[in-house]
């Protein structure tokens, strides 16, 4: 099949990309939602903090956290996850290149 193979690829690319928007998405409205003082009793900002705490845990306590006026936090932990996971999609999709031969161009000679 011509072209099957770059498909393939591209559609790798594109489940690897939504899947780490996703998760910088979680982590950025998290953020916001903290920094800003949001209800933690709103249906909404719960399940928010409930699905995005699964992606902070490995991030807990390496930085403390600011609690402005005893509502408006500031969560570097969150701040850290979001450069992180942003670092590990750059690698990956580094990797996925080297691994396939994408970045390496064929030159006539």
């Amino acid at each position: 099949m011509f072209g099957g193979s770059m498909n393939i690829r591209n559609l790798t690319n594109n489940l690897i990309y939504g899947l780490f928007a996703l998760v910088e998405a979680f982590l950025a409205l998290r953020f916001i939602m903290k920094m800003f003082g949001a209800n933690a009793d709103n249906g909404f900002v719960s399940w928010l903090y409930e699905m995005s705490s699964v992606l902070l845990d490995p991030f807990r306590g390496i930085f403390p956290t600011t609690v402005f006026q005893n509502t408006f936090v500031f969560e570097f932990s969150t701040l850290f996850a979001i450069v992180i996971y942003a670092i590990a999609a750059i690698l990956i999709f580094a990797l996925l290149d080297l691994v396939t031969g994408a970045g390496v161009r064929k030159t006539k000679k």
